[in-house]
């Protein structure tokens, strides 16, 4: 994201996830009061999972309600998350830009960009932009820009340069607990993985966030431009980004508590 219309917009989505975790926290509480008090003897204890599943050894296959959605709801795009357990080749050139453009330009994001441009144009987030029509087409566009150059600097610039994985592999149920994946979730934009596997800083969302903080700037009117906005900025695209993989996370938990089943869409 970019100027002003930042920080309305991830403090929404931070309340948003907020509500969302402290729901899905009671779907896991529950069922640990109904579980039998003793294991059959020959049952040995279970051997503590990894953080996150390796690229390339399985740990099962995801139960229906812990599937990834290509979309959330149809609503949100969800390109980049990789189901606990779920065993995915190795990530190519062509994987990361077709997901930052997918990321960008798949009807979900164009959807979520015109909300987001619905909040900073209601608020006035940008004044020079004005109101109206016009005034709203000049957040949208802004919007939309905005998500596109940090998307294509975190998801397909920047790990190219460095070899890095752009997707987020969720912790799933089996993983830990709540404060456990909350935990993981959070760490997911200072860790991430190498294309061969192994975890590595996560210089793809660092550098790539700040890149994209600088060059947007200079599509904003001039008195948006001062370095304080950019770091802003910077540390405001960083938050977002780790309130997203809490929110990825614990989708699949959420949909089954409100659906009954995996919410099914199409790729």
């Amino acid at each position: 994201m970019g100027q002003n219309d930042s920080g309305t917009l991830r403090l929404a989505a931070s309340i948003a996830i907020l509500l969302l975790c402290v729901s899905c926290w009671g779907q896991q509480s529950a069922p640990a009061q109904t579980q039998p008090t003793q294991n059959p003897p020959s049952q040995s204890a279970p051997k503590p999972l990894p953080d996150a599943p390796s690229t390339t050894q399985a740990t099962g296959i995801p139960a229906p309600d812990e599937k990834q959605p290509k979309r959330i709801m149809n609503l949100m795009p969800n390109f980049r998350s990789v189901s606990a357990g779920e065993a995915v080749p190795r990530e190519t050139l062509r994987d990361k830009f077709k997901t930052s453009t997918l990321d960008n330009f798949d009807y979900t994001s164009l959807i979520f960009a015109g909300a987001i441009a619905g909040i900073s144009f209601g608020t006035k987030a940008t004044p020079e932009f004005h109101q109206g029509a016009a005034g709203y087409g000049r957040y949208y566009w802004h919007t939309v820009a905005d998500q596109s150059v940090e998307n294509y600097f975190v998801e397909f610039i920047v790990p190219t340069m460095t070899h890095e994985d752009s997707r987020y592999f969720a912790l799933g149920k089996e993983g830990g607990g709540v404060w456990k994946r909350t935990g993981y979730s959070l760490s997911r934009v200072l860790v991430t993985r190498t294309d061969a596997g192994q975890s590595t800083f996560n210089i793809s969302e660092i550098a790539g966030s700040a890149a994209a903080s600088s060059v947007s700037s200079f599509y904003y009117p001039t008195k948006e431009q001062t370095v304080s906005n950019g770091l802003r900025n910077w540390g405001l695209d960083i938050t977002y980004d780790s309130v997203t993989f809490v929110f990825h996370e614990f989708w699949p938990d959420i949909s089954h508590r409100l659906f009954g089943k995996k919410h099914s869409d199409t790729p």
